[in-house]
């Protein structure tokens, strides 16, 4: 699918949400994805052409600009979330394109749609359960929750992913008090911040949009109510997060992909390249989307050197055979895309004095911290 136009050896596709609800992990992405350009261009000694546009959060946008782009793409890479990497990956699948994404967490549709070129390189809902369980587990026996409470967006992902936690902790012997649906945007969760308070939820799970996560954080301290626990997966990954909620953003845990405090695998060498790039300030880290979009690279680069080549059949066969050593783990995909099952240990990082601190899995790094256990109530901040 190379470009008679480009004299780029390799040119990539990707759509990046600039405006609407994903717009506050637009920035670290596209750092993250420009980094990756530098890593492949300069392990593969290939110019590299990264076609960028933005989507608006709206996957009409991603599947319209992405048509735009396909007839010059070797590659495509996803935009953030699960709505809108899918929508890119319909393009993918009707053009024969190897189609390369993280920051896409749902299963479904790797088994409904019979997935030939679509890969994620991202832990997904299994992993997402799995890894919640076992950072509960850091808690000791006789201190650790048992009440686990679970708000449940109206979406194909968030029914999927409230699924997986609650097979996964009710098998492990939590007891499951809520489980309750709410509508993308909604602007009052008094109602289920009472039945949770009622029900004595001692570990609140949810997997909101940004704006949505930092209304409910508002409401749930106007209203006092301050689980031990508290994990939003995506609401919690932007830097928004805390520049939106200071102190009152702290404490919450989120599971997005990548998250500093992780080691090997290329960790040291995005790290030196950021700060080179971008520049940190003392104190600060680099935020989680950078790495998601930097392992998506790395999984680009090593598959083409495997195959030894830029044709779209010859990657493809390199990316259902390969195994991917990334900033975000060591990993194979299934034969739909799938990163094989149990191979991604998804990695939960929680908001500490403005950064985000890797708490599980345990590594040795500066940015690792211990999870911080039970939350404390509001009047006690």
């Amino acid at each position: 699918m190379g470009s008679d136009e480009s004299s780029a050896d390799l040119t990539i596709a990707t759509t990046i949400p600039q405006e609407g609800a994903f717009s506050s992990m637009a920035e670290e992405m596209e750092q993250g994805y420009e980094l990756g350009v530098a890593h492949i261009e300069e392990t593969l000694d290939r110019e590299v052409e990264l076609l960028v546009e933005n989507d608006q959060s709206d996957p009409s946008v991603v599947i319209e600009n992405l048509r735009k782009m396909a007839s010059d793409a070797d590659v495509i890479w996803g935009s953030f979330s699960s709505e809108l990497v899918t929508a890119g990956s319909s393009v993918a699948e009707d053009e024969g394109i190897p189609f390369v994404a993280a920051y896409f967490a749902q299963e479904a549709p790797h088994r409904n749609e019979n997935y030939e070129w679509t890969y994620a390189a991202f832990p997904k809902s299994r992993d997402v359960a799995r890894s919640t369980q076992g950072l509960l587990e850091t808690i000791p026996e006789g201190d650790r929750p048992t009440n686990v409470g679970i708000w449940e967006p109206n979406s194909d992902w968030g029914e999927e992913q409230s699924d997986s936690w609650e097979e996964t902790l009710g098998d492990a012997g939590y007891d499951i008090v809520l489980r309750e649906q709410y509508e993308y945007g909604a602007s009052d969760f008094s109602t289920m911040i009472s039945q949770s308070d009622n029900q004595n939820v001692e570990v609140l799970l949810s997997v909101p949009t940004p704006p949505d996560g930092i209304t409910m954080i508002e409401q749930m301290e106007e209203r006092n109510f301050s689980p031990a626990l508290t994990k939003f997966v995506r609401a919690a990954d932007p830097q928004d997060w805390w520049n939106a909620l200071d102190e009152s953003g702290e404490y919450v845990c989120m599971c997005p992909g990548w998250v500093p405090g992780m080691t090997g695998n290329g960790n040291e060498e995005m790290w030196n390249a950021y700060v080179d790039e971008y520049g940190l300030e003392e104190g600060q880290f680099i935020r989680t989307a950078v790495g998601g979009g930097y392992n998506v690279a790395q999984v680009t680069a090593q598959a083409i050197d495997a195959a030894g080549s830029t044709d779209p059949s010859d990657v493809q066969g390199s990316l259902q055979s390969e195994t991917f050593e990334t900033v975000i783990g060591s990993f194979s995909f299934e034969e739909n895309g799938l990163p094989t099952e149990g191979e991604l240990t998804a990695p939960t990082g929680q908001w500490l004095d403005g950064n985000q601190y890797t708490i599980y899995p345990e590594t040795d790094d500066d940015r690792a911290s211990d999870l911080q256990y039970p939350i404390p109530s509001w009047n006690e901040r």
